[in-house]
């Protein structure tokens, strides 16, 4: 299911490259649903009542900010995700294509339905490798194509990343998050207060959220 589709046609010429990456930067959205599944897309949610944001393109121990002017302005206008999947030896290649060449990129990995489903409504199939350099969308790793698409955005052809710069690690493409249940209160609008019964001890109290990261997301 995860094997990489193989790239269909003859290369891109680099004109028509930039021309379709000049588009425009693609928009990902971060979407909340009302059963707290947390989900990325490149359209906006159709449920009304689901929450949305721009999700972060470029984090990790550096920002854009810290990368040099020649990379900073292709990695701010024209980000970089990379979608892979376990045992999947394109993945990897197409992973060390992009650390070797010195590319700032965000790895989203495809492993349970929910990032399958995710993956296809995001690229029209569920294949990995799968990249998005702004708007293009590149399917299957070939490095000739990948090369191409990064020159026509304005990155470097070899690296000038910072020594200390480290790309976020990998994160699933879609997090889900069980929905918290509310206390039930006592008549008198008091939470109610458990008392103990000979022989029977009371079970611990589960571990309190953290106010910063109440959904438990990790990225």
């Amino acid at each position: 299911m995860f094997q990489a589709r193989p790239v269909v046609g003859a290369a891109l010429l680099g004109l028509a490259a930039l021309c379709s990456i000049g588009a425009g930067a693609q928009t990902i959205y971060r979407i909340v649903g009302p059963d707290g599944k947390v989900t990325f897309s490149d359209r906006p949610p159709e449920d009304a009542k689901a929450k949305a944001s721009l999700a972060p393109t470029v984090s990790g121990a550096n920002s854009t900010q810290s990368l040099p002017f020649e990379l900073r302005q292709p990695a701010q206008r024209y980000p970089v995700t990379l979608y892979t999947a376990a045992n999947c030896a394109p993945c990897g290649n197409a992973r060390n294509f992009l650390s070797s060449r010195g590319i700032p990129f965000t790895e989203r990995t495809v492993g349970s339905n929910e990032d399958i489903e995710a993956l296809q409504r995001l690229a029209g199939s569920p294949t990995v490798p799968f990249a998005t350099i702004g708007a293009q969308q590149l399917k299957g790793f070939s490095e000739s194509e990948w090369s191409q698409f990064l020159d026509a955005a304005g990155y470097p052809k070899t690296s000038i990343l910072p020594a200390g710069y480290r790309n976020p690690p990998p994160s699933p493409l879609v997090a889900v998050q069980a929905p918290t249940q509310p206390r039930a209160q006592g008549g008198d609008g008091q939470q109610p207060t458990a008392q103990n019964t000979p022989g029977q001890q009371q079970p611990p109290r589960p571990p309190a959220e953290n106010p910063d990261n109440p959904a438990g997301i990790r990225f």
